[in-house]
């Protein structure tokens, strides 16, 4: 196989769960965005169920899985939630899955930002925020737009999570829907995120790790300015590679479950390893971030994009400069990049 198959042509419809293997079911919930879903898993143990992955933390959002829960999962109740990594895509209706009974499974990594992040609440973007978005090459008409208002909050779409949870980790072994799957981790879109194989059976739950046709995002954060997800990233497609078969059925975060996963893998890394040799090029002059934009992007940046895209290009520009092929000069408060 050298490319990807779709063996579902389209998706649920809200209220709805589709099986896709025995006791392993697929639904959907609404997202308020351009990418205007996301897939969650529903896994039968008997006298239970398990879901992996809630969606955000908005009306729309709890309708859909409340409309589920009265619908198909009515009968017995959600013993257990399981998330793959701290997005707020991923983790926002755990909680309110919690308060209803459910015991929370995610890796360490995950939990600890997600209890920090629903904490670190603002009514303005604080002097350290600005100072990194100038560093980063915000444009300056964007920059001044900030100033005054109210940035995003990870507590407006994640509901609170209590304390308490079950870790995931690296290489164990966990029972879901009857059968056993090893947890191996992912790095570079969030950190630690977890994917599950089958032990005895071609089926892989991929998260936002494993997206077939779109690439996730990876992004560098005020929190870690100098960080390499990209490194990460690259590192996590060859170290999943070596469990990919072309049979598996892949069921992603986002979009259709797809096999070729081989294929994809190489797919992942490549798409990054043809942006920054076209980075590189175009850093033949000194550059800011935000003059990066259409080297790496075929598209448009909306507003609603702008800090995922600034995230990604300096994502990219870190990689060239901590392996050595960029280098770095601050004039103005400002990161003026250029090839090495």
């Amino acid at each position: 196989m050298t490319e990807l198959s779709h063996p579902f042509d389209t998706a649920p419809a809200p209220g709805e769960m589709w099986q896709v293997a025995e006791g392993l079911h697929w639904a959907r919930l609404p997202l308020p965005m351009k990418l205007d879903h996301v897939n969650i898993y529903i896994t039968d143990e008997g006298d239970s169920w398990t879901i992996i992955d809630t969606g955000l933390n908005w009306a729309k959002g709890r309708s859909a899985l409340q409309a589920l829960l009265d619908g198909p999962l009515s009968g017995k109740p959600v013993a257990r939630v399981i998330v793959t990594h701290h997005h707020p895509d991923h983790v926002g209706l755990a909680g309110w899955l919690m308060a209803r009974g459910a015991e929370l499974w995610m890796p360490r990594t995950g939990w600890l930002l997600s209890r920090m992040l629903i904490l670190d609440e603002e009514d303005a973007a604080p002097p350290e925020a600005f100072a990194f978005w100038r560093r980063a090459g915000m444009d300056p008409a964007e920059l001044a737009s900030r100033e005054g208002s109210r940035p995003f909050n990870f507590a407006d779409v994640v509901a609170p999570l209590p304390a308490g949870y079950r870790r995931l980790q690296e290489g164990e072994v966990i029972r879901l829907a009857g059968r056993d799957w090893r947890v191996r981790m992912g790095d570079g879109h969030a950190p630690e995120q977890a994917t599950f194989w089958a032990e005895d059976e071609a089926l892989v739950i991929g998260s936002d790790q494993l997206l077939p046709r779109i690439s996730p995002n990876i992004s560098v954060h005020q929190f870690e300015p100098e960080a390499d997800p990209l490194a990460e990233w690259f590192e996590s497609c060859a170290r999943l590679s070596a469990f990919a078969t072309p049979e598996q059925l892949v069921l992603p975060g986002h979009r259709l479950p797809y096999r070729g996963l081989p294929f994809r893998l190489r797919q992942l890394a490549d798409n990054h390893t043809g942006a920054l040799a076209r980075l590189h090029a175009f850093l033949a002059e000194p550059r800011v971030g935000h003059e990066c934009f259409p080297v790496l992007f075929s598209r448009e940046i909306s507003a609603d994009q702008y800090t995922l895209a600034l995230g990604e290009t300096l994502a990219h520009l870190n990689h060239l400069w901590l392996r050595g092929d960029a280098l770095r000069e601050e004039v103005d408060g400002a990161w003026h990049w250029r090839r090495a």
